[in-house]
């Protein structure tokens, strides 16, 4: 048989190989061909049955993979002991999960496909990013800079892109997300780029993907929503002109709280009714309102003169009554359950500390099968292995 070197490997036997199945321990006898030039050797049946690499039948490491992304790999190992009898030891379900988001991950970045001829396209598609940080291994935070006490860092941040539609309404008329159309991407990689840099950010490149896969270019209208951080702006601008820009009303309005506490103190009365009086402002599309509030103090209040200059910055971002005469989602609720969702249910779990390879690939898993996209994920794996002649 064909050798990955060109030559020709020559028939050197049968050998057995134990592996786990669906139906518990099984023993294969397969043809072993050697190649005496480069001196590698193969077996054609274990590229066939998908079990080169490893000892887990496709059937069994499905299981793994599914069971891998929802919960820790010990209650992994004891779920597909109890429910299907399978007995993979808890560090061979580690291993094959990670391993198997790898994949996941790098099928991500190679399978970008839009919905053909706008197929299933909503007219209101929503993006959103964040990020929410994750507990690292020691080994993984060497000299990076942080927020404890001492300037060091316990986490890593992942970033997440999100997409989804808005197309229902509740009794009040406000949009409701269409269940089912959620998906996620996200991994632990940076947003950060200089103007001299010739390449865009490894989360640009993630979030133009994501938009691409749900055909977000295709909507007829397209709604950015973020927090007020000038990165996510930067790369809206770059990568979606023309997109509605809308920061997070809660957001907006968690920030109105925190200058009324500089001013007026913690849980104060007059704190409580200054808030709610911007809030209102803020509501019904009047920003000037909520600056000449804010100016007020400004000049001896750090939180009022910081918000002032966030208002200005974003005041076209800000515009809640109009978006809210034109239908649209002013929250950033679902990135944010999303970032709990897809990631912190995993991977925030009390004691776990993670590597950057292993978290990136259980997220990659989790993104996956969340998304909805695991079952054409297998097929495509399933279909690049070869048959033997």
């Amino acid at each position: 048989m064909a050798c990955a070197c060109g030559e020709l490997a020559r028939y050197a036997g049968r050998r057995p190989k134990t592996f786990v199945s669906v139906l518990g321990l099984l023993i294969l006898q397969r043809a072993y061909y050697h190649c005496v030039a480069c001196g590698a050797g193969f077996y054609p049946r274990d590229r066939a049955l998908g079990l080169e690499g490893g000892t887990l039948s496709p059937g069994v490491l499905r299981m793994v993979g599914r069971v891998g992304a929802m919960v820790s790999f010990e209650e992994g190992y004891e779920l597909l002991r109890e429910l299907a009898g399978v007995d993979v030891s808890t560090k061979h379900v580690e291993r094959a999960a990670e391993a198997l988001g790898r994949e996941v991950a790098e099928d991500e970045r190679r399978v970008v496909e839009p919905p053909p001829d706008h197929v299933g396209v909503a007219s209101t598609l929503y993006l959103g990013v964040d990020g929410t940080g994750v507990p690292m291994r020691t080994s993984e935070l060497e000299g990076r800079q942080g927020k404890q006490p001492d300037g060091s860092s316990k986490t890593r941040e992942v970033k997440l892109v999100t997409v989804w539609s808005a197309e229902g309404r509740d009794e009040e008329g406000t949009p409701v997300r269409d269940p089912g159309s959620v998906s996620y991407s996200a991994a632990i990689e940076s947003a950060a780029t200089r103007d001299t840099d010739k390449n865009r950010s490894q989360f640009a490149y993630r979030v133009e993907r994501e938009a691409h896969r749900r055909g977000f270019d295709c909507a007829q209208r397209r709604v950015v929503l973020g927090d007020g951080a000038s990165w996510i702006w930067n790369l809206v601008d770059e990568h979606f002109p023309g997109a509605i820009q809308i920061v997070d009303r809660f957001h907006a309005k968690q920030k109105l709280s925190e200058v009324a506490n500089s001013i007026y103190g913690t849980d104060s009365a007059l704190g409580r009714e200054w808030s709610r009086e911007r809030y209102d402002e803020l509501d019904d599309g009047n920003i000037e309102a909520v600056l000449d509030s804010l100016r007020l103090h400004a000049p001896k209040d750090d939180e009022a003169r910081k918000c002032v200059d966030s208002v200005q910055r974003n005041r076209q971002r800000m515009d809640y009554a109009r978006f809210r005469a034109e239908g649209l989602c002013t929250s950033t609720g679902v990135v944010e359950a999303g970032c709990k969702v897809a990631i912190g249910t995993r991977c925030k779990r009390s004691g776990m500390h993670w590597t950057v390879a292993g978290a990136d690939a259980i997220i990659a898993l989790r993104c996956c099968q969340l998304s909805a996209r695991f079952d054409a994920f297998w097929q495509r794996r399933a279909a690049a292995r070869p048959v033997p002649e």
